[in-house]
């Protein structure tokens, strides 16, 4: 979500004029677009802006600017005002988009502004800088009424709101007609769309999903979150039915024990998510599926930890987002007795990155030997002459690029799987001579 908020941000920028400046030095504007999810994200930030004070004082007129989820929290609006006196501009997630009259209103009063709305209206057809020119986010539904006892984004994003469905097919009409071939559907709980739309126009998230499917132009579908309470038959079905939609799903377990389960309030039972992985791997061939899990939460005792590796394994995840639990202000998890100790929750975490790159690993060396569709994205981080790009299933392959390499970039071509890494597949283009 935050990353298609900086895209936003970034196109009503490039509309004001502004480009992007080659370094920190030469920027005549510095905004953070923050995330609360986790602590580790908050002292980063504050961390950059005390790093800012002698730029500031060297050019007074620049103008520093922090918004997103963080200062929708309480306290921190006052935390930035007090401590940090040179940054100029602070706004929340509600009105990203009143990003270009909030500059206008500081140029005209040379005066700091403060403007966090605990909710607003959602503002349509705003533009957006894209990263990639043939992948895009497209956002269906805000918010979040779930709750979880660890997790602050309830409150400062709001409760869900679903687009209409018209001005989501508008949008990803307009992207496909652009020359984007994938797109991913973007919601903190997308299994949850179109349950407030008006009952004479209410569909669900697979309806959304058909509709998606049917536009020309495009070949691939993904979309993120999916709460594993609200995953229907339904939508399994059509993840198979769908020729576009990517056979890759995240579902976020947490924990592997009832127990912990209860206590963070995830509504769903470790046999309820087995039976899901059960029924995707039945229904959706080839599907791989990554998870997000939080060791050493608020009570979790090594029996309780057992169960989640055990959960783990039987899953056996392509992979997975493993964090150590750290406790965020203004929820109920914070709260709970029993504290796990810091050096508990790092050593649960590392037993169970072992067990997750294994299993990693294991999914990976599956595809040796294997030819899989690759979506080239462009040349390494690292070396100009290693081209990379994703699998439908979401692994990331490099292969050498080809000679001549033509225009690759945002084509979908065939990739001999040559070895599998945890992380990383690693192949060669076939070519017809190979084929």
């Amino acid at each position: 979500m935050n990353a298609h908020d900086s895209e936003v941000l970034a196109g009503l920028l490039e509309e004001l004029g502004y480009k992007q400046a080659s370094s920190l030095e030469k920027a005549d504007l510095i905004l953070y677009n923050t995330c609360c999810v986790r602590a580790n994200a908050e002292n980063r930030l504050y961390g950059h802006l005390g790093n800012l004070k002698p730029l500031k004082e060297k050019r007074p007129d620049r103008i520093i600017g922090v918004c997103g989820c963080l200062v929708q929290q309480p306290g921190e609006e006052e935390k930035i005002r007090e401590k940090f006196p040179f940054v100029d501009l602070v706004f929340g997630t509600h009105n990203l988009h009143r990003l270009p009259a909030l500059l206008a209103q500081l140029a005209a009063t040379k005066s700091r502004i403060f403007e966090i709305w605990q909710e607003g209206e959602r503002v349509e057809d705003l533009p957006v800088h894209r990263e990639s020119p043939f992948k895009a986010w497209v956002n269906i539904i805000y918010g979040c009424n779930n709750f979880c006892s660890y997790c602050i984004v309830p409150y400062v994003r709001g409760r869900e709101q679903s687009r209409r469905p018209e001005k989501i097919l508008e949008e990803v009409r307009a992207l496909a007609a652009d020359g984007v071939k994938e797109v991913t559907l973007l919601g903190q709980n997308v299994n949850s769309y179109g349950r407030d739309l008006p009952a004479g126009e209410r569909i669900d998230f697979a309806d959304l999903l058909r509709m998606v499917n049917e536009v020309d132009g495009l070949s691939r579908i993904r979309f993120q979150t999916s709460h594993p309470k609200d995953l229907s038959s339904k939508l399994i079905r059509q993840m198979a039915a769908g020729e576009k939609i990517c056979e890759h799903l995240h579902l976020p377990v947490q924990a592997g024990s009832n127990r912990v389960l209860a206590a963070m309030n995830r509504q769903y039972t470790r046999e309820h998510y087995l039976k899901l992985v059960e029924e995707l791997r039945a229904t959706v061939p080839g599907i791989a599926i990554t998870t997000d899990i939080i060791v050493g939460f608020p009570g979790e005792e090594e029996e309780d930890f057992l169960q989640t590796l055990d959960l783990v394994e039987k899953a056996a995840f392509d992979s997975a987002y493993t964090f150590a639990y750290s406790p965020r202000k203004g929820t109920k998890a914070a709260t709970l007795p029993n504290q796990v100790a810091p050096e508990i929750r790092m050593e649960r975490l590392y037993r169970l990155i072992e067990v997750v790159d294994a299993l990693a690993l294991k999914s990976n060396r599956r595809l040796e030997g294997e030819v899989v569709t690759v979506l080239v994205e462009g040349p390494s981080a690292k070396r100009e002459d290693i081209y990379t790009g994703y699998t439908r299933s979401n692994k990331q392959v490099l292969f050498p690029r080809p000679d001549p390499a033509g225009d690759l970039l945002g084509r979908e071509i065939p990739v001999l799987i040559e070895k599998g890494l945890s992380h990383t597949l690693y192949g060669e283009v076939v070519t017809r001579e190979r084929a």
